[in-house]
């Protein structure tokens, strides 16, 4: 993103006043698959961390996971 990254954008949607729009579900997807990486997202406030290239079956365990504990 050209202004701000991931992070940067999911510590900003968290702050929402409107508690609803501030728990939407943001999963990060990058090529960056570190364990760092993971903590990293964790700490921004993201739900879930998804690497590339994209495991299918990850990527559906992985959004099973975060759509379950949002409801």
């Amino acid at each position: 993103m050209p202004n701000m990254d991931g992070y940067k954008a999911t510590q900003i949607i968290r702050k929402f006043y409107d508690n609803k729009k501030a728990q939407i579900p943001i999963l990060a997807m990058t090529a960056n698959a570190f364990e760092e990486d993971r903590k990293n997202a964790e700490k921004a406030g993201m739900n879930g961390h998804i690497s590339k290239p994209i495991n299918v079956d990850d990527l559906m365990s992985t959004l099973a996971s975060v759509l379950k504990n949002t409801q």
